[in-house]
């Protein structure tokens, strides 16, 4: 329970307080703590303009089309590419970005965005409302293919879920461009960390040129952007090259002339190009750092080297529609019978944290963070004799003298290969059961994932905004990163109510009872633990840092004199 407390304690440090949540990222005052290289004014330290920086994408975003990317890959660049309405600082503030201002109604239905009139995209044309307003329904759009895996984040707006569902029209959606440079927001109910929302990538503005170019975002040439960056050369699988935008309108803030993200699928070669200087930063979430050298490199290298907590979790998601998984006692044995402790502690070697549930520490509840309000060991227990027991049953439930074949994918990694051995011999030993393990590329990985063509697959989970909300209603029926497939009505129900009211307390009391239905008799899904980001960063390289939700981010970083 050690690491359990001194996890929560530094998150109390860094998570946002307040009934307003915009997030639980790292702060600036607290560099001992978080490991971020924040140097507040930057007065003590001289800027140095110019210069390339580089790090490890670790492999090809599977897309950069803000409508369809859901991972921290796509998330870093679109980061660097794009502004939205809003931006988060390193403390998950929101701040003016591609608004210069908002005006909130009363009730909290209602709010004005006023959009920056030197906003301009990366070929120097207007940033206007409209592109905003196109984005938001093009996500909504029921006839769109493939479909926004993130479209029920726009279900705040009025009318946004019936039009997806194909029950209205575009028009009655709460989104409306009434002048080029005002837009207007409709939402079905309050939500007070909505403003934090329109920094994530699902609701950032698009050029007008993808209207009639579908494969615009899978070409440097045709990626229209409007952030501190814009790309210059994109190599498929190969690299990717920014460079700063002359039309970005906080130019004078991105102090990097270019950004270069190699895709190194091995975390020893990554360690190596970081350690011969081709490299400014390596590690998380993005890159990945060789488990079995960590404990060397945090005391050889302990200028570098830093360990951050945030609001993430690893786990593996059950196929609840395939077998043998359909069977919730199934799922419940494989999930009780695994040693999370000793996978923090024997394998990924990063100070994570065994989780039990499936919200993370550092997201707020009523009154405090909502995991020392529900603690997660309350949710499961690692119980082999109760496990076995299970297995028994739902096999005779199934009819089965004997599993079918059992397949474990995940996506290329050292670490996750390392993870899903020590947990595929934990079923052996412990249920007598092989298991079988498959690795795949990136996009063919999430893509076998999203249409159900697994059994068992590796996933991980960040926070959106500071909200159980945001860990809670991708388990939703037919949401559209519910890969696990599970469909609960009561579990529905809960999550519909907690979104139609401002009550913290009524909101707290459904997310505690939603995570009991998603972990408890039903375990659709495996927690493992919770995330820390383990990471080396050069001495030279200031004000990087890592997000609340895990990603990347460089736009305002420079390298010192």
């Amino acid at each position: 329970m050690t690491k359990r407390k001194s996890l929560l304690l530094i998150l109390s440090l860094i998570v946002v307080l307040g009934t307003v949540l915009a997030g639980c990222g790292n702060s600036s005052k607290n560099e001992s703590s978080t490991g971020t290289e924040q140097t507040g004014s930057g007065a003590e330290t001289a800027v140095k303009k110019g210069g390339t920086f580089k790090m490890n994408l670790h492999a090809e975003p599977p897309t950069l089309d803000p409508a369809l990317a859901q991972d921290n890959i796509s998330g870093t660049v679109l980061n660097a590419l794009y502004a939205g309405l809003a931006d988060l600082d390193a403390d998950g503030k929101p701040q003016p970005a591609a608004a210069e201002s908002w005006d909130v109604s009363e009730d909290g239905k209602k709010i004005t965005f006023h959009l920056r009139k030197d906003g301009k995209w990366s070929n120097g044309d207007p940033v206007t409302a409209h592109d905003f307003e196109y984005a938001w329904k093009h996500v909504l759009d029921p006839k769109a293919q493939p479909a926004a895996p993130y479209a029920y984040q726009l279900f705040y707006l009025k009318n946004a879920e019936n039009y997806n569902a194909g029950k209205g029209d575009a028009a009655s959606v709460g989104v409306k461009a009434t002048d080029d440079y005002t837009l207007e927001v409709e939402l079905a109910n309050p939500t007070p960390y909505f403003i934090s929302l329109t920094s994530f990538y699902t609701f950032l503005p698009v050029h007008k040129s993808a209207q009639t170019n579908p494969k615009w975002a899978a070409d440097a040439n045709t990626i229209i952007s409007n952030g501190a960056f814009k790309m210059t050369a994109w190599q498929h699988n190969g690299s990717i090259e920014l460079a700063k935008n002359e039309n970005y309108f906080a130019q004078d803030k991105v102090n990097f002339d270019k950004v270069n993200l190699a895709m190194i699928d091995s975390s020893a070669t990554e360690l190596s190009m970081y350690q011969t200087n081709q490299l400014d930063y390596s590690g998380g979430p993005t890159g990945e750092i060789p488990s079995d050298q960590i404990p060397t490199l945090q005391k050889s290298m302990p200028d570098e080297f830093k360990i951050q907590p945030y609001a993430s979790i690893y786990y593996y998601v059950f196929n609840n529609k395939a077998e043998p998984f359909d069977n919730a006692k199934i799922r419940k044995a494989f999930a009780m019978s695994i040693d999370r402790k000793q996978i923090v502690e024997k394998v990924t070697l990063g100070g994570q944290v065994p989780a039990y549930g499936f919200v993370t520490p550092g997201v707020m509840g009523e009154n405090k963070q909502f995991r020392e309000e529900h603690s997660d060991t309350e949710l499961l227990s690692e119980n082999v004799d109760e496990a076995k027991k299970l297995l028994a049953e739902g096999m005779a439930e199934k009819g089965y003298t004997k599993l079918p074949t059992i397949t474990l994918i995940h996506n290329q990694g050292d670490g996750h290969k390392k993870v899903a051995q020590a947990i595929t011999d934990m079923w052996k030993q412990n249920l007598g059961v092989d298991v079988k393990i498959e690795s795949q590329e990136w996009g063919v990985f999430l893509k076998n994932r999203t249409n159900g063509n697994y059994q068992i697959a590796r996933s991980g989970w960040g926070a959106d905004y500071s909200d159980p909300m945001t860990f809670l209603d991708m388990w939703v029926t037919k949401a559209g990163n519910n890969d696990s497939f599970f469909s609960n009505a009561e579990y529905d129900k809960l999550i519909n109510e907690a979104k139609a009211t401002n009550d913290q307390k009524v909101r707290m009391d459904n997310f505690a009872k939603a995570e009991k239905i998603l972990m408890g008799d039903n375990q659709a899904v495996l927690p493992i633990y919770y995330y820390t980001n383990v990471r080396l960063v050069k001495q030279n390289v200031k004000d990087v840092y890592i997000d609340f939700s895990g990603n990347v981010h460089f736009n305002n970083a420079y390298f010192t004199k």
